[in-house]
């Protein structure tokens, strides 16, 4: 039976392993010998029966708890619309959104007045050999004091606020998930690009002067540990992967990778000079995947396997407007001007399937204000918001871009991610 044949409040994506953006850590405290003996023993008895995995206020399920976080530009609605029940949740407004990022549970919503944090309540966590899956109430948190321009990255300990002046900032990630923004810690120094949080260190890239930016690996405090005899020029663009942290610069990428609190740097050139237009400047991908995509100019796309260190231009036969890949062996997906989507064969560069058109006013897309649509990707489906046409497609990549669903909404959805991956 087809996913779409499948009642909404029944239906589930089954998902396999993804890696790991959340971690929750069990803390057990215990007190010396005396009155409150038994109290204690209560609390280990009480620890010691909970399930593996087991966290507080959420319910474990064995699938993946797919959500999507949308919000309109227009009005400054905002809402989370639940991929296995159908259902839309409605959230406080945040107007004068200019972007929405994601970082697999909270919702970062950027604006002039800081950026609104939403739990979306859905979220994974990784343990190497088996991963949980989370779901929650969604909830506000607060509002980071950033600007506009900030870039935000996080894994299980840190959220770091690298602003548009170069400063970044250490948030403790387990007051998120509390609901409480908390104070913040300074990394001192400048980045020329956003901090990333790895290995349980933070990636930066320094710069003294005009000349390249230097990697500079440092600890949990704040602590330069390391400095790999590493540079990149311009860089713009990150993408987290299994095979290490992949950053952007003007001669391809460069690959961060650690193996025992040792961390080593490898250049992945393009094969020829690529034109400033034409270089990769902001990935996307499918998390867990080691395929990233870019657009290459007008009229191609780029794609990184990191396993392989291989870039490969694939051109399309119209303007692009958005791609993104579920990756090892499936296809590009390209939405292109003509409001339709394109299905590229990454290995050949041949098209090998397209939709009708399905979203209005791409031609008005990244201009004057108008964000262009996204394409998120799971293990199972790929998700494309029509902001003029009010609704989301649910798509089967593996069945010739089949349309699974189209979730109608009453609101514009120009800014979607989906977390629970």
């Amino acid at each position: 039976m087809r996913p779409e044949a499948i009642p909404l409040l029944l239906r589930k994506n089954v998902t396999p392993w993804v890696p790991a953006v959340l971690v929750a850590t069990a803390l057990l405290t215990t007190g010396c010998a005396g009155p409150d003996d038994n109290t204690a023993a209560r609390q280990a008895t009480a620890s010691s029966s909970a399930p593996h995995g087991y966290v507080e206020g959420a319910q474990e399920k064995a699938e993946q708890q797919s959500r999507l976080v949308l919000n309109d530009r227009r009005t400054g609605d905002t809402q989370v619309l639940d991929l296995i029940s159908g259902k839309v949740h409605r959230t406080a407004r945040t107007e004068g959104t200019t972007q929405l990022t994601t970082d697999g549970r909270f919702g970062y919503l950027h604006t002039a007045r800081g950026t609104h944090v939403l739990d979306s309540g859905a979220w994974m966590v990784d343990h190497g050999d088996h991963v949980h899956y989370y779901r929650a109430q969604i909830r506000e948190v607060g509002r980071l004091p950033a600007d506009p321009g900030a870039r935000i990255r996080s894994d299980a300990a840190v959220t770091v606020v690298t602003d548009a002046d170069c400063r970044a900032r250490l948030h403790r990630r387990t007051e998120l998930e509390k609901g409480q923004i908390g104070s913040p810690r300074a990394l001192s120094g400048t980045h020329a690009h956003a901090v990333v949080p790895y290995a349980e260190h933070l990636l930066g890239l320094t710069r003294d002067g005009k000349g390249p930016a230097k990697l500079t690996v440092y600890d949990r405090s704040g602590k330069r540990v390391a400095s790999p005899d590493a540079t990149c020029e311009d860089p713009r663009g990150d993408a987290v992967t299994r095979r290490g942290v992949v950053l952007g610069c003007a001669d391809g990428a460069l690959l961060v990778r650690a193996a025992d609190d040792t961390f080593t740097a490898e250049r992945i050139p393009y094969d020829d000079d690529v034109p400033g237009e034409e270089r990769a400047t902001a990935f996307r991908h499918r998390p867990g995947s080691d395929t990233l995509t870019a657009p290459a100019g007008d009229r191609a796309v780029w794609v990184l396997d990191v396993t392989e260190r291989a870039w490969t231009r694939v051109r399309t036969n119209g303007p692009v407007v958005a791609a993104n890949t579920a990756g090892e062996g499936s296809v590009l997906i390209v939405l292109q001007a003509d409001g339709a989507l394109h299905g590229y064969d990454i290995a050949t560069g041949k098209q090998v399937s397209r939709t009708k058109p399905l979203v209005t006013g791409t031609s008005e897309a990244g201009t004057d204000g108008n964000a262009a649509p996204v394409i998120e990707v799971d293990r199972s489906r790929a998700y494309l918001n029509d902001p003029k046409g009010k609704r989301v497609y649910e798509i089967d990549y593996n069945d010739n871009l089949r349309i699974a669903r189209t979730f109608a909404l009453d609101i514009e959805p120009a800014l979607m991610v989906e977390t629970g991956r």
